[in-house]
């Protein structure tokens, strides 16, 4: 018996998210209510402060559980290290392709994570850094050309992810991994005729 009330409340606090992540993302964190949440998850509003002390609480979680599953995916994308232009491509395009995955199969998060959360920019600075050191080290061994400031570009990519999940991606206007591709080879190869692509 207390097994399937475990397993009922596991259920209803996962609804709950959902709904909240639902609500937040279409009507903004100042907007929603919690009694559009309960509404949304057919759950009680009695039965959502069981789970979350405040809009506040569940608001954060969102973002945590955001912010810790970009992580996990960028983590497990990584590939066995490769020392070649090729090699870095194909593990950007990988890490690209698994990260536009996680953002489609969750628009609502990804709206949240991206543009609602206090502390959207500070992600959006891990990515670039995280982006910057992977090139960096491929222009140091010299896989890249060393008048670029990795920095600069680093910033470019991530403002070019952030723009094209929402114009591009959540649409369904372009698939994930064609959308890798499409953005490394502008990086890589530009907009000029005939060159080289991955």
């Amino acid at each position: 018996m207390t097994r399937e009330k475990g397993a009922k409340g596991k259920e209803s606090r996962l609804r709950l998210l959902h709904a909240a992540a639902k609500q937040f993302a279409v009507h903004g964190f100042h907007e929603t209510k919690v009694s559009a949440i309960v509404a949304e998850a057919k759950l009680s509003q009695p039965a959502f402060y069981l789970y979350f002390e405040s809009k506040d609480a569940v608001f954060e979680e969102l973002v945590k559980l955001f912010h810790a599953r970009l992580t996990t995916v960028i983590n497990e994308s990584r590939l066995p290290e490769i020392h070649s232009t090729d090699g870095v491509l194909h593990q950007l395009c990988h890490t690209l392709t698994s990260m536009f995955d996680y953002f489609y199969a969750n628009p609502y998060l990804t709206r949240i994570g991206f543009h609602l959360a206090p502390q959207s920019q500070n992600m959006k600075q891990e990515l670039v850094q995280w982006v910057e050191q992977m090139l960096s080290g491929e222009q140091r061994s010299g896989q890249f050309k060393s008048e670029f400031r990795m920095n600069m570009v680093s910033e470019c990519l991530v403002g070019t992810i952030e723009r094209i999940v929402f114009t591009q991606l959540l649409p369904g206007k372009v698939a994930p991994e064609q959308l890798a591709l499409d953005i490394v080879n502008l990086y890589v190869s530009g907009i000029g005729m005939k060159q080289s692509k991955v």
